[in-house]
């Protein structure tokens, strides 16, 4: 193991309800990380119980080299990890390189934060499925969600939809402890991955994703014969004004529940453009997520298919400071 000691990490809330502190999906992201090695990046991430960290190791052709992990291994791509570390970068950290250490602001009393004038609107992230185009958006008054600073809201377009098996309705409830009139029969139930495959199931109800929970041994025997996937249980309207509302479970990584997961949002937005989910044509969705485990959660999906008539997912949403510290 490599020795860690003295390297800088910022906290975010990504997919934050708005600019409120503590709603989103929590992430840890350390800057000048090239020296640490993964065995080093794995107990990072345990420490924080975060279900994933980054770490920026430095630059290639622009983009910036960053290793994501969840509490189990290094993965090739994750959601939330993406737009947080874009925030980061451009937001707390600043300047040509985006991962030199900095201090504290010139009046020593806040956070290291970029100046204007270094910010850029759009990032590329050079991750394990290969370079993510990160960028802001705002509108005239300011995009929805936006903090008081006219933060924006960041996006990313993740790689084409892979569609994989269906999977038997009958299956997907039992693994999630629920009965077979719980699975929306209109609609199948499929595994997607947009870089981390995700078995999207369609419930009939708010309710039944409520209840949902993966249930054993049916769902170890669902990783065993289908491998490791997150479980995406959604259904139509919102308890909080979302179109759609939704759990992610990942226990197979580490993570029992997820407060907000970008990419199995980016497979859900795939999934419902194939499947004319929302009566055809394109997609543009607001989905709550996290609600159940008190991290209030909001991904706004967009999907449409280009000229070549291939599908084209994005997903965005708020990314919220929170902390600085260093490793002792």
């Amino acid at each position: 193991m490599t020795d860690a000691t003295g390297h800088r990490f910022h906290t975010v809330d990504v997919f934050a309800r708005g600019d409120e502190r503590f709603t989103g999906n929590q992430l840890a992201v350390f800057h000048d990380a090239g020296d640490i090695d993964a065995a080093d990046a794995l107990a990072l991430t345990r420490e924080t119980n975060f279900s994933e960290c980054t770490f920026v190791a430095g630059m290639t052709d622009g983009g910036y080299d960053v290793c994501i992990f969840d509490p189990a291994e290094e993965i090739p791509f994750a959601g939330h990890p993406t737009l947080g570390t874009a925030a980061v970068l451009r937001e707390l950290v600043g300047g040509d390189s985006g991962v030199a250490d900095g201090d504290a602001d010139a009046a020593g009393d806040g956070p290291a934060t970029a100046r204007d004038a270094d910010r850029v609107d759009e990032l590329t992230l050079n991750l394990g499925v290969g370079p993510i185009d990160v960028w802001v958006e705002r509108t005239d008054e300011g995009a929805a969600g936006d903090s008081d600073d006219g933060r924006g809201e960041y996006w990313m377009r993740q790689i084409p939809p892979d569609f994989g098996e269906t999977v038997p309705a009958r299956v997907a409830a039992a693994v999630l402890g629920l009965d077979g009139d719980d699975v929306d029969g209109e609609h199948p139930v499929q595994a997607v991955s947009t870089g981390l495959p995700t078995l999207v199931v369609p419930l009939s109800s708010i309710g039944a994703v409520e209840r949902a929970a993966t249930t054993e041994p049916a769902y170890g025997e669902f990783i065993d014969e289908y491998g490791g996937h997150n479980v995406l249980a959604f259904a139509r309207g919102g308890v909080d004004g979302g179109d759609l509302h939704a759990r992610v479970f990942a226990d197979w990584a580490g993570v029992p529940e997820d407060p907000a997961t970008g990419s199995a949002a980016g497979c859900l937005a795939g999934w419902m453009l194939e499947r004319d989910y929302l009566g055809g044509g394109p997609i543009a969705a607001t989905v709550e997520q996290g609600y159940e485990i008190g991290r209030p959660s909001r991904l706004r999906l967009r999907a449409e298919r280009d000229a070549d008539d291939d599908p084209r997912v994005e997903v965005g949403g708020s990314v919220v400071p929170v902390a600085e510290g260093r490793v002792l």
